[in-house]
Order: structure tokens, then sequence, then C-alpha cells
């Protein structure tokens, strides 16, 4: 197993006071596999695993952040519609268009929108 990913992790994030815990994470998960198929995993690019631990993603890094937590951290919400469930799993479900196809899809598309899980609702940890 290389570490190559967590030491550029702690380089990368030293002048921040340290790694937060979900990039700690998502640069374990990397040494233990690779950043392509942890990219895979969360549903992202490689190049924003790659971007994410080396402290130079421009973009929405809550959103890496939620689905590190839900995915590799198994964080889960209280879903008001399905009971708990894993914030990465509660991403997808708000991420679906909307079909009729099922009554559960229906009462989630009638639901998320007022979620305190919502994705723009959540606020960041670490």
């Amino acid at each position: 197993m290389s570490d190559a990913n967590t030491d550029r992790a702690r380089q990368c994030y030293a002048m921040k006071g340290g790694v937060p815990s979900w990039v700690w994470a998502l640069a374990e998960a990397c040494d233990r596999s690779s950043q392509g198929k942890v990219a895979e995993r969360l549903g992202i690019s490689t190049a924003v695993v790659n971007q994410v631990l080396g402290n130079s993603y421009k973009g929405r890094l809550d959103r890496v952040e939620k689905r590190v937590r839900g995915e590799l951290m198994k964080e889960t919400v209280g879903c008001p519609v399905l009971g708990a469930l894993s914030r990465r799993d509660c991403l997808d479900y708000q991420a679906r268009k909307f079909r009729a196809t099922n009554p559960l899809r229906v009462k989630l598309h009638q639901t998320c929108p007022t979620c305190p899980n919502r994705e723009d609702a959540c606020s960041s940890k670490d």
C-alpha cells in the first residue's frame, strides 16, 4: 500500500492547520485503491479527487465533502421518507430527475425540496 495520497494531502493542507478528516478519509481510500476507483465510487471525476487532495479544487468543496462523508465515512442522515440512509444516497436521490414511475419517487419528489438534509440546506463540518 502506497502512502502517496496521504503524504500529498498532509503537505498540501499544512498551511490550513492540518488535513480535514474527510480529506484524510479520501486520501486513505485512494492509497488503498486508486484515485480513479475512488472517484468512480463517489460519482465524481478523477480530476476532482486529485485537486481536492492537492488543496487546489476551485469548485463546490462542500459537495465533494458530503459525498466522501456519505460513501467513505458512512455518515447517515434521517430521511423523512426512507428513514436512515447514507448521505451519499441522499444526494443521489436529490439529483434524480422526477419521474412518476412509482409512489416512492413521487413522495421523494414532494419531500426533498423542503427537507433539512437538502444539499443546499446542509452546512459543512470540520
